[in-house]
């Protein structure tokens, strides 16, 4: 399993595995399945019936939205198109962030040399000589193709106090985010997977320090305090959320 380690914004280390050349390739396929499939339906729906002059308008709207399909996506679907949330791989930032819109944009437009000028052997060959499995587009943006899946959720964090009566130990944690609480489950899987307890322990100082918590029960180390941390993020925003 070939991994890549992010250094992030909080100064911790989190560890992804790296989209594989087959899950990516098959993640185009059903975007062009899709084109493909969307295209037929309207050729033989509307377009065969369309006067000339529409038909032309018809046809450059339809290659326009191909053109920016991936661009749109990535930068409104955090990274992914259709075919990659399907294949459960996105693009992240080398350095921690979400990627920019800049970065997205240089990704895009190397989409011509990946895939039009080289037909898509620079792509292939890229993503297989390079160390992060990068395509040139990667390269020059400063992303790369991870898995999703071993990236945590909200839901799978989620630990539904026994009685509604629950008091959270740290009510600081109503000044985090989903992405903050996404990062502590991060860095919890990655201790399961790797036993570095440094990770552990500089997480858990960040959040200390944020959040400018000072008392901790003796008897709790660094991993119960992060797990406790979501604990009460979850019951805090559970109990913030409107009844429907």
């Amino acid at each position: 399993m070939q991994t890549i380690t992010v250094h992030t914004t909080q100064n911790i280390d989190i560890d992804y595995e790296i989209a594989g050349i087959g899950e990516r390739i098959l993640a185009r396929i059903i975007d062009y399945a899709i084109f493909i499939a969307f295209y037929l339906i309207l050729f033989f729906l509307v377009v065969s019936r369309m006067p000339k002059t529409v038909l032309i308008i018809t046809i450059i709207i339809m290659v326009a939205v191909f053109a920016f399909y991936d661009l749109v996506c990535e930068i409104t679907l955090n990274g992914q198109s259709v075919g990659k949330r399907v294949m459960k791989i996105r693009v992240i930032s080398l350095n921690g962030n979400r990627p920019r819109f800049s970065q997205y944009l240089l990704r895009w437009l190397m989409r011509m040399v990946d895939f039009g000028i080289t037909l898509n052997m620079g792509a292939l060959l890229s993503a297989l000589l390079t160390e992060n499995g990068q395509r040139l587009g990667d390269l020059v943006a400063g992303t790369a193709m991870v898995k999703t899946h071993p990236r945590t959720k909200i839901d799978s964090l989620t630990f539904r106090p026994a009685a509604d009566d629950y008091e959270p130990i740290f009510k600081e944690v109503a000044e985090l985010h989903d992405e903050d609480v996404r990062l502590i489950g991060d860095v919890i899987h990655n201790y399961v997977k790797t036993h570095n307890a440094m990770v552990v322990y500089t997480m858990a100082q960040k959040i200390k320090d944020h959040l400018k918590i000072s008392a901790v029960p003796s008897d709790m180390n660094d991993l119960q305090f992060l797990q406790a941390i979501i604990k009460d993020y979850t019951h805090i925003s559970a109990m913030a959320e409107p009844y429907q």
